[in-house]
């Protein structure tokens, strides 16, 4: 097994973890909040949070446009429990498909349909960014427009 991808993993873990307890935290009535006009709601932060291990996943199997136009459209989630499951579910699956490749897969350079190239571990490392910076909007959204401090961890 590879120790990196180990590590990397337990990192997006634990961002799964510290924006789960923040969805603990949240009422109905948080969820329609939406600071920025065209922005997101934080509902609609929570869902694209809930998806993004293995949107960028299939991202990083080099999806089609359409294909993630399919995926986006058929998971639409609206309650925090649904966007639970649907976090765990994901992180699991990305845990899953990460831990059974080999070194060399690791290495196999990916594009993404509008034209990145990365290797399968640079993927990792992008899904790991791409969770933590959303969970730090969320976190700013509820601390800064709401005025609600969750008071979870972000760093352990």
């Amino acid at each position: 097994m590879n120790n990196y991808v180990r590590s990397t993993l337990n990192q997006i873990h634990i961002a799964v973890k510290s924006t789960i307890e923040i969805m603990d935290k949240l009422d109905s009535n948080d969820l329609d909040m939406k600071p920025t006009e065209n922005k997101f709601s934080i509902r609609q932060l929570l869902a694209h949070i809930s998806l993004i291990c293995k949107a960028d996943q299939l991202i990083s199997d080099e999806a089609t446009v359409e294909e993630m136009r399919t995926f986006y459209s058929s998971n639409s989630l609206q309650s925090i429990t649904d966007m639970t499951e649907a976090l765990l579910s994901n992180f699991a699956l990305l845990e899953n498909r990460y831990l059974e490749y080999t070194e060399e897969e690791l290495m196999q350079t990916m594009t993404s349909y509008w034209g990145v190239s990365y290797t399968r571990f640079e993927w990792l490392l992008e899904i790991s960014s791409h969770i933590y910076h959303h969970r730090g909007q969320l976190h700013a959204m509820l601390v800064h427009c709401l005025g609600k401090d969750p008071g979870v961890a972000l760093f352990e």
